[in-house]
């Protein structure tokens, strides 16, 4: 019998997700459902799901497996609905919520079987627009099983071996401390830097043309969706507090060194630092998605961007975004390119220099 899965949700997990499993069972029926019916009939336009489910409360009792591809709070209230459905047996439901705990408690209760997901990457486009069947390619994906289930975590893992993700599981607490320090926490803090440079820029208006280069950089994750990271902070509340506590009491050592002028202990703070980011792993995906950019140093003339464009496009290379950096003016600009892979960064640097004289470089 053809397997049925349910993906409520298809924005741009969703619907990569719906891609990665169609590339490995061609067979499986997928059907979609959306609150959002122009995302429903552009996934179906595009073949990324066979059919739309009108009501996803109907569908769902016909389906072997179902996604919430959707946000954590929306993912329990639709766990709780599931769960008063006649539901398949044998049916499988997981999500691909960024916090673990909250939801596995909540599923925990429930007459169902739950397996909850975090596919570990994303981008800085969103929609069903910006799927993409690579984007979980070498990809943490991490499963947090509520019990010892291996028969319904190993059909799951079959399901998605079109992801080509590095497949991981964890405890839900566990989850939710990591991601906690490695993703969430970061992303408040480059929230919180840009709203304190917006303030400053009020009083010093040149500071946002200088903020175009490495400060953009680095605060890069804070044009994130909102409402998701409104949804991810309260979820992962008590983990998030402690993490805020703790990077509080550092800065308060720091506010000290600098107040009474410590430079060994500003040195160590620096050094330590350098040494620790120094040995992590390089052109791995971790909690927070990597960025593939190329840095092209490039003349201000006309049809550069062209030949630059031109090029990557004879290589078969498909690029995700394009600017230019206007932190020198009137000297060679900075043109910035990212790829959907480290696999094609690498490839489109060498593509530029052997068939150019631009200096290009990785960041």
């Amino acid at each position: 019998m053809t397997k049925k899965i349910l993906m409520i949700g298809l924005g741009l997990i969703g619907s990569s997700l719906a891609l990665a499993i169609k590339k490995e069972h061609p067979e499986i029926i997928i059907y979609g459902w959306d609150k959002n019916k122009s995302s429903e009939a552009i996934a179906k336009e595009k073949g990324i799901i066979d059919e739309i489910s009108q009501t996803w409360q109907t569908t769902a009792v016909e389906m072997d497996v179902i996604f919430l591809a959707i946000p954590v709070k929306a993912g329990i209230a639709t766990l709780q609905e599931l769960a008063q459905l006649p539901l398949k047996e044998q049916a499988i439901i997981t999500d691909a919520s960024s916090t673990k705990e909250e939801i596995t408690k909540v599923a925990a209760e429930l007459p169902i079987t739950f397996i909850g997901g975090h596919p570990m990457a994303g981008s800085h486009k969103s929609g069903v627009l910006a799927a993409n069947i690579d984007l979980f390619e070498n990809a943490y994906y991490i499963f947090t099983p509520i019990e010892k289930n291996p028969m319904a975590l190993a059909s799951l893992q079959d399901l998605l071996k079109g992801t080509r993700a590095k497949f991981v599981e964890l405890e839900a607490d566990e989850h939710d401390q990591i991601t906690g320090m490695l993703s969430h926490l970061p992303h408040i803090i480059a929230a919180g830097l840009v709203n304190q440079s917006d303030v400053f820029s009020q009083k010093y208006p040149r500071a946002k043309q200088l903020a175009a280069g490495g400060f953009r950089d680095i605060t890069r994750i804070a044009s994130s969706d909102p409402q998701m990271w409104t949804d991810i902070l309260i979820s992962n509340r008590e983990t998030l507090l402690a993490g805020i506590a703790e990077w509080q009491r550092l800065m308060t050592h720091v506010t000290h060194w600098l107040a009474i002028g410590d430079e060994a202990a500003i040195y160590q703070f620096f050094d330590r630092a350098k040494d620790t980011r120094d040995r992590l792993p390089v052109h791995e995906n971790g909690a927070i998605p990597a960025f593939h950019d190329l840095y092209i140093d490039v003349p201000d003339q006309p049809g550069v961007i062209a030949e630059v464009t031109g090029l990557l496009g004879e290589a078969g290379l498909s690029i995700i975004n394009l600017k230019i950096q206007e932190t020198r003016e009137e000297i060679i600009g900075v043109l910035q390119v990212s790829f959907k892979t480290n696999h094609d960064l690498l490839k489109g640097k060498a593509c530029i220099e052997a068939q150019t004289s631009y200096a290009c470089r990785l960041k």
